[in-house]
């Protein structure tokens, strides 16, 4: 059975990483851009940060929803989440960031976000139909 959802929401842990480009906030940056338009996604904005002494956190705010990570370089660990809507796949981002990050492992769970019909049974007024489809930006 197909469930409708307004979107996908993957929660990766990628592990034995390139931990030198773990803690480079530019290459991240970089890498999780073109993870993004990997999936064809419509970039909005991204912010990173660089935790001192290592480390690194950012966002790519994608017109389908975002994108995320924060490395642990000491580790070789970087935990990501790809959130999308529409017809934007989520694997395509997780498949280029794997590759680009060096990973000699990495495990994911997929959860199906803003089940319709959950938001059609707890809404307070008649939504009509629920399209899963993002405005275009």
């Amino acid at each position: 059975m197909k469930f409708e959802t307004l979107g996908r929401h993957i929660l990766v842990e990628y592990y034995n990483c390139n931990e030198e480009m773990l803690s480079n906030p530019k290459l991240i940056e970089e890498y999780m851009n073109n993870s993004a338009l990997n999936a064809k996604a419509t970039i909005v904005d991204s912010v990173f940060h660089h935790f001192n002494p290592w480390g690194v956190s950012g966002a790519v705010i994608i017109a389908e929803s975002h994108l995320t990570i924060h490395t642990w370089p000491e580790y070789g660990y970087a935990a990501a989440d790809f959130f999308t809507c529409g017809d934007i796949d989520p694997w395509k981002s997780f498949e280029l960031l794997e590759k680009l990050l060096e990973a000699e492992r990495s495990e994911s769970t997929e959860i199906p976000r803003g089940l319709t019909s959950k938001i059609q049974k707890f809404a307070k007024k008649d939504l009509g139909k629920i399209s899963h489809k993002p405005e275009a930006i």
